[in-house]
């Protein structure tokens, strides 16, 4: 089924930039520009994506190298492509945890098709960034928040133009995420309803053994906020 929703994140994705000059000292990382990426890309949102229904937004933070940074979908790492979701691809890498929680809940969920009919998973930055070669949030540094919060709201609102639900939606932080949300970004965007849940590397990293409670956790969050 054709979807116009698909077709407007695809595009908005693949054509994503910058426009005002970072913070001395970070870099983008941006995987768009590979056309492997660009095909991925595009295959995943119109699989996923079908039907103009609207959807519910997950944020997250930003990429990282291993995980979107890499395959260009949040929270998807190459395993996933090839071994969840049989994607002929020769993007490789290593296993990203916040990747492997993410597609355990998808899977409680009911499954890719059950998940993505009702959720569109993203990030507040699509694009990530690297700083003295390693991963940084957007919201580590003072000054680079300044100048990459207009931005975030712009792409937030693009994401919303394409058809996603404007009043409610997911944050995937319950610490400085969710004070950046309230303080920084909630007051210029017209959410009545945003649900907070641990971010799935904290839980990876610190809270591993009671990951399927956290699993659970996502689901009854998820089927709240879609009732």
């Amino acid at each position: 089924m054709a979807s116009e929703f698909a077709d407007r994140i695809a595009t908005f994705l693949t054509s994503l930039t910058i426009d005002e000059p970072l913070a001395p000292g970070f870099e983008v990382l941006d995987p768009y520009r590979d056309p492997e990426v660009r095909k991925v890309v595009d295959r995943f949102v119109r699989m996923a994506y079908a039907g103009d229904h609207p959807r519910t937004a997950i944020w997250g933070i930003n990429p990282g190298r291993f995980g979107a940074g890499v395959t260009g979908l949040s929270f998807t790492d190459p395993f996933v492509l090839t071994e969840v979701l049989g994607f002929d691809t020769s993007i490789t890498g290593r296993r990203e945890i916040s990747a492997e929680f993410i597609w355990k809940v998808v899977d409680a969920y009911g499954g890719p098709a059950a998940f993505f009919r009702d959720f569109y998973l993203s990030a507040l930055s699509p694009l990530g960034y690297i700083r003295e070669g390693r991963n940084v949030n957007f919201y580590d540094d003072a000054d680079f928040l300044n100048r990459i919060q207009p931005q975030i709201l712009s792409w937030i609102k693009l994401q919303q133009g394409a058809g996603l639900q404007a009043d409610r939606c997911v944050v995937l932080g319950t610490g400085r995420l969710r004070e950046v949300m309230e303080q920084r970004l909630r007051p210029h965007l017209d959410y009545t309803t945003v649900e907070y849940l641990e971010h799935p590397r904290f839980i990876m990293q610190y809270r591993r053994r009671q990951m399927e409670e956290y699993v659970d956790k996502y689901v009854q969050t998820l089927l709240r906020i879609r009732s």
